[in-house]
Parts: structure tokens; C-alpha cells; sequence
């Protein structure tokens, strides 16, 4: 045998074809080993598998891009070429531990107080094998109507079962009993099976992910998707959470005395975040963490005014204090434009009226202290979205976003009845408001921050006389009472009674219209400028009014009378 130059191997003399009898030679370019030769394949099951339950879930590896490759023969012309051909791409498995399942269910098997130790986190739909998932859900079927879950009860579960069947039927129940090695560690195989399940649920959903962001079919913004890939996070991460549960009465009682040392530390003043008017701070000890707070009232009450007072004090207080007192504050404007909210809070500290600055009619010196007050506020931690039509998911994200970015300490939300319900769902608005108010609350109690959110009332209100809110008149749902540690409500007398004006009747003297005109004006007078914050319902505290003043000219709620003169607030 020769060699060309390129150190190929040359195929063999090939002898006549009178002497080779049946043999053929080999047409150019086909494969030495002929069509019909295979190389062996590994059929054997993996190490220690018995059962189909064995195989594991897999996964393209592609995504690592890992490959591997083979070589083969052909001929061509008189010599033999070696070419590199690509194979299919390896597989790897998405994250699961077999045996632990296999433990975890023959521990229940065993002693049914297994269960109790997994029972409030793991699911059947969290088990990497379908045929153990259905395993434990019959098995947590027969334990909650108090029965034993064992191979024999559990036998008529599944007969003609055809996934069972294949595992070994009842021979299969058997072997997961006697695969028990103790039930003291089932509850940690169960966090192993939940972890592992999370871990193939993440990698679900980066996929989905990737491949939604690749869809230019998607309408959706960037952002979007974003606050719905978040959202799903969340979810994901909320599921079982199994850190959860019962706290021993210690731990309890020493986070009270924690909350009661902050009021001590402030002279017994409050323990949350102020309102920056002394009489509701008194009434409510301040806006508690984890608490949601319902400020509602008629149009015009002054509801956005109240709130964004107290929005601006908790800020300036937290700037002012270095973050001792007050709170960041995340604004969810659904009514107002950022613009005109923060038009609302100049003229409220620079005394100027609203509507001359919304007409241009200030004065040289008035739109001199407009820039200078300005600047001083733009230090302040409030932070406004005036996104419309939110929904609590978005809400949600937003706030968790700035929670992590500026250590958020109070949100308020204007107002509750602008929220945008879940898409695809429409169970009715009463259901739509009492699913956001519940949303509203888990965001209070999950970032740890009081939460105030506006809602109108019905015209019921306005059939009394004195037209004074209850509880009764919260408008589309009984379920904001519920879910509210504190409701309060806005009344305004002084708007009242402007509408009750008297007007001279027939025939009647001058002497008699001119007394009367004089009553009103009288009652008008001691009501000019005044609100009442009406306490309805406080969790934590006792219920009643309290007195503000409020100037409609510059929106400003303040403390009313004199004896608070002294106090050092913004």
C-alpha cells in the first residue's frame, strides 16, 4: 500500500475481476462499513434504575451549546477521505432527585405524621414524576378524611391505572414503603422536591421569557413584559413559601416592646410614620407598618388635598431628620398628573393660590418665592407615578422596585376605584374592588409600609341630614371595611352648608328673611375653614373625629386651634 503526499491511504491493489469471483468494487463515495452496518448502541438503563419512574425529565443542551461529534469514511476516487460529522446535540436533564421522592413517599407510608411535616408546602404537582405526584395526592386524600395511607388502601387508588401499571402496580407501592430510611428527614426531602421544582419552574420561565421577548408578533412594550416577568417571579416565589407559620408568643412579645420603645423614644408621641398634624398623629399614634388606611369622602371633601399634605409631611419630615421620623413616599396618582400634584404642594407652602398659578396671574415676587421654594423641594423623598389604569400587579412591582432603590416607607394610592382588575377577569366590579383592596393589603403587609389609598362613597351620603359618612356608604364593596385596619372619611360641613343659602320666600317680610339669612351666616361662620376627619374604624385604636383646618385657597389641611402653635412641623 502507497500513501499520497497528503498522507491519505491508498485503497489496495484491486486484481482482476476473474479473480475476485463475487466481489464488487466500491462505487465512488460510498461508505466503507455499507448501508446496513450500525455501531452498538448502550441500551442499559442508568445505574440503578428499575423503573420507568427512573428516567429522568431532560433538556435540550443546546442552549449550553454543547455538541458532539463523530467521524465516518467515504471513498473517493482511489483513496479514503475521513470526514467530521456533527451528531445530535447532548441532553441534560432539568433538576430533580429521584430518590428523594422515592423516600419522602415510602416515610409517609411508614408513619402518616410524615405528612405533617410537608403538608403545608409541598404539592402533588411539585414531584418531577407525574405517577408520584398522583401517589401523593391520593395518599393526602385518605389522611385528611382521617384515614391510613398505605400500599394496601392505597392499591384501589389506581387500579386501571396504565401509569402505575407500568411502574409495577401495587409491586411498585410496595417497593416505595420499603425505600423508607426514616421519617425524621421527611421534611427535608420535602424542601429538596420544592426546591427542585422551583428550580424547573425558573427555568421555565427564563424560556418563556427569551422567547416572548423574541416574538415581534408581541404587541407588548419592553416594560411590559418586565412588570408581568416580575409579577411571575413573585408568584413563583410566594407559592409555598414554607418560612411561614407559627411564631412562639416570645418572639412576639418582644417585637411589641420593640414598638412600644420607638413611641417612648419620641416622648409617647407616636410609634409610626406622622401625619404632620398633631390631633390625627394623637388619635391614630401615626401610620403603622403593615397597615392599610381607607381615606374616603364626596367629591370636593378635600380627599387628594388631605392626602397629599400628608404625603408631603412624612417626606419632609424623613428629609429633615435625616431618616429618624417620616418616610420615603411612593405616590400612585391615578387621577392627577405628577404636574398638578406638585402645583398642589407649592401652593400649599408658598401660601400662593393654585388657580392663580394655573392662570399665570402671579405677581413678580410671588413667582420669585414660587423658584425658590422649588428648590428646596425637589430634595424632598417623594416619588409620583401617574401612570393610569394600573393594576395591583403593576402597582406592585413598582413599589417593590422602589422599595429596593430608595428604602420606600409609605405609599398612597388616589384612588382605589381607578385600579385596573386583573386582565381576563370579570367577576363583577364588587369582586374586582374586593380583589384589589385584598392585593393592596398583601402589598402592605409584604413590604412592611403603611398604605393609604382613597375611595369615593356612594350618593346615599347624600340623602341624610347631616349628609356625615358611615361605614355603610363605601361605595361597590363591604370588603374595603373588612380588609382596612383604619377607615376614615372626610366631611366638610362648610361645603354644606354654602348650598343651603336662603333665598327670600313668597310673601314673606324683609325682617323675616334678613333674621334667617342672618342664622346662616352665622352657622357658616362656625364652620369657615374647617374639616372633620372622621375615625370609623382603627384596629389598633380607639374610633372618633378630629378637627382640622383647611384652607380650599392654597388645598391645605393643618392643625385648628391655637394650643398647637408650638408645634415644630412643615
Amino acid at each position: 500500500m502507497s500513501t499520497s503526499d497528503d498522507d491519505t491511504p491508498d485503497l489496495p491493489d484491486v486484481p482482476p475481476a476473474e479473480d475476485m469471483g463475487d466481489y464488487e468494487p466500491l462505487a465512488p463515495g460510498e461508505d466503507l462499513m455499507g448501508e446496513d452496518f450500525a455501531p452498538p448502541v448502550d441500551t442499559a438503563p442508568p445505574a440503578g434504575a428499575t423503573h420507568p419512574a427512573d428516567a429522568a425529565p431532560q433538556t435540550p443542551a443546546s442552549a449550553s451549546g454543547e455538541t458532539q461529534t463523530g467521524s465516518t469514511f467515504t471513498v473517493v476516487g482511489n483513496t479514503v477521505q475521513k470526514a467530521e460529522v456533527a451528531e445530535l446535540p447532548s441532553y441534560r436533564t432539568l433538576p430533580h432527585n429521584i430518590e428523594a421522592e422515592k423516600a419522602l413517599l415510602g416515610a409517609i407510608f411508614t408513619d402518616n405524621r410524615a405528612y405533617e411535616r410537608v403538608s403545608e408546602f409541598l404539592r402533588a404537582e411539585h414531584f418531577s414524576v407525574p405517577e408520584h405526584g398522583k401517589i401523593f395526592d391520593a395518599a393526602q386524600r385518605l389522611m385528611e378524611n382521617g384515614q391510613i395511607a398505605d400500599p394496601v388502601t392505597l392499591a384501589g387508588f389506581f387500579e386501571g391505572n396504565d401509569e402505575l401499571v407500568a411502574l409495577g402496580g401495587p409491586v411498585y407501592l410496595a417497593e416505595l414503603a420499603a425505600s423508607a430510611v426514616t421519617i425524621i428527614n421527611a421534611g427535608e426531602y420535602g424542601r429538596i422536591i420544592y426546591d427542585l421544582h422551583m428550580k424547573r419552574e425558573l427555568i421555565h420561565l427564563g424560556t418563556q421569557m427569551v422567547n416572548q421577548a423574541y416574538d415581534q408578533g408581541v404587541q407588548e412594550t419592553a416594560t411590559t413584559q418586565i412588570e408581568k416577568s416580575e409579577q411571575q417571579l413573585y408568584d413563583l416565589a410566594t407559592e409555598g413559601d414554607y418560612e411561614g407559620g407559627f411564631q412562639d408568643f416570645r418572639t412576639a412579645v418582644l417585637e411589641a416592646v420593640h414598638m412600644a420603645e420607638a413611641a417612648h423614644k419620641r416622648d409617647g408621641a407616636l410609634a409610626g410614620v406622622t401625619t404632620g398634624m398633631t390631633d390625627l398623629d394623637k388619635m391614630l399614634g401615626g401610620l403603622h407598618n403593615s397597615d392599610l388606611l381607607i381615606l374616603a369622602g364626596r367629591p370636593s371633601m378635600g380627599k387628594t388635598a388631605l392626602v397629599t399634605n400628608i404625603a408631603y409631611n412624612a417626606a419632609y419630615s424623613y428629609h429633615k431628620s435625616g431618616g429618624e421620623e417620616g418616610a420615603v413616599v411612593g405616590f400612585f396618582s391615578l387621577e392627577m398628573s405628577s404636574e398638578q400634584l406638585a402645583a398642589r404642594i407649592l401652593s400649599e407652602q408658598v401660601e400662593i393660590s393654585s388657580d392663580k398659578m394655573r392662570k399665570g396671574e402671579l405677581a413678580n415676587d410671588e413667582f420669585t418665592r414660587l423658584v425658590v421654594a422649588s428648590q428646596e423641594l425637589h430634595r424632598i423623598p417623594l416619588f409620583i407615578d401617574d401612570t393610569p389604569a394600573l393594576t395591583v400587579s403593576a402597582l406592585r412591582t413598582r413599589a417593590r422596585r422602589l422599595k429596593r432603590q430608595h428604602n420606600l416607607g409609605l405609599i398612597v394610592v388616589d384612588y382605589l376605584q381607578l385600579i385596573s382588575p386583573p386582565p381576563g377577569k370579570s367577576d363583577g366590579r364588587v369582586n374586582e374592588v374586593s380583589e384589589i383592596t385584598r392585593g393592596l393589603k398583601t402589598l402592605a403587609k409584604e413590604l412592611n409600609v403603611p398604605v393609604i389609598a382613597l375611595s369615593q362613597l356612594s350618593r346615599a351620603v347624600e340623602q341624610r341630614d347631616p349628609p356625615r359618612p358611615q361605614l355603610s356608604d363605601l361605595r361597590e364593596s363591604g370588603s374595603i371595611e373588612q380588609d382596612a385596619d383604619v377607615v376614615m372619611f372626610i366631611y366638610r360641613e362648610e361645603y354644606y352648608m354654602e348650598r343651603k343659602k336662603p333665598s327670600r320666600r313668597m310673601e314673606e317680610d324683609e325682617a323675616k328673611y334678613l333674621d334667617r339669612e342672618q342664622r346662616w351666616m352665622d352657622n357658616l361662620q362656625a364652620v369657615k375653614n374647617t374639616a372633620d376627619v372622621i375615625i370609623a374604624k382603627q384596629r389598633h385604636g380607639p374610633i372618633g373625629d378630629v378637627k382640622l383646618a383647611f384652607i380650599g385657597e392654597f388645598t391645605r389641611f393643618a392643625d385648628l386651634d391655637t394650643s398647637h402653635m408650638g408645634y415644630d412641623g412643615p
